[in-house]
């Protein structure tokens, strides 16, 4: 079901006049309005949107520690897509006091990126296109689902960051994907979503599995050699996986479900062969 969340008032969108000009808050969107075919009407968006290819040539206006409204003032957009999660409260609110036409574009659960394609569709004139991309989305996001479901379970622990030591719990994004892969995340039931943890903690849940970003500062962050107790540690199955696949709600989201997939197959591939 289509449900517009468009903040504002008086603009051309507001009246169904497909948004021409869009500032795009956050790399996500970026991507969305890419797929959809709306690529070529962001005229700037943040730091790190760098996908596709064609993004990385796009005015850069801020990121996550700041926008500059004055340059958002003077390129006059239409419609700006912002991220609650991600852009300062401060700037959202100026640039509601302004009188820009805003929508907000922050899906915390999987099959909600196929609701934000479906509405920067209908915003930009792209329904068409949008449709086609939302209902592939799902269909594959169910057939991976369909697919695990039904395989062993793997106790996973997510290395969301080295230093401090944090994790994923409960309804968070990654949650989301070890549960489609069918893997068991050691911190499931942690009091927050992401709780930050010692390596004590992890000894105690004793993954089979554990899973890091390959950022340089995440992956090398902590010597988990050190604690050859750890099953994960013993048996060889620490993985590095790409952040950008992971971490951002938009269709590549699929890629970074199927390499969290991957490795847990592989892990049960050779956790069986023991």
């Amino acid at each position: 079901m289509l449900l517009l969340s468009v903040l504002g008032c008086g603009s051309a969108t507001a009246e169904g006049v497909p948004a021409k000009r869009v500032v795009a808050l956050s790399p996500h969107s970026v991507e969305m309005l890419f797929a959809i075919g709306a690529g070529d009407t962001i005229v700037a968006t943040t730091e790190h949107a760098d996908y596709p290819q064609a993004a990385k040539h796009i005015d850069r206006i801020g990121g996550y520690h700041g926008i500059q409204i004055e340059r958002i003032i003077e390129l006059n957009p239409d419609l700006i897509v912002i991220w609650d999660s991600g852009n300062k409260a401060e700037d959202i609110q100026k640039l509601r006091q302004l009188g820009f036409q805003l929508y907000g574009s922050d899906p915390h659960t999987l099959a909600a990126v196929a609701d934000d394609l479906l509405n920067l569709g209908e915003l930009t004139g792209h329904r068409q296109q949008a449709e086609l991309v939302a209902a592939d989305y799902l269909q594959q996001l169910q057939a991976l689902r369909a697919t695990n479901q039904q395989k062993a379970e793997v106790s996973v622990f997510y290395q969301l960051w080295s230093t401090p030591l944090m994790t994923v719990a409960k309804d968070s994004w990654i949650q989301q994907i070890i549960d489609v892969c069918h893997g068991k995340n050691v911190f499931e039931n942690a009091d927050t979503d992401y709780p930050q943890i010692s390596v004590e903690n992890v000894l105690v849940r004793q993954p089979q599995v554990i899973l890091q970003t390959q950022d340089k500062g995440n992956a090398n962050g902590v010597d988990w050699s050190r604690w050859p107790e750890i099953p994960a540690v013993v048996d060889n199955q620490i993985y590095q996986l790409n952040a950008d696949l992971l971490h951002r709600a938009a269709p590549r989201a699929l890629l970074g479900i199927q390499s969290v997939c991957d490795v847990l197959d592989q892990s049960r591939a050779e956790l069986s062969a023991k």
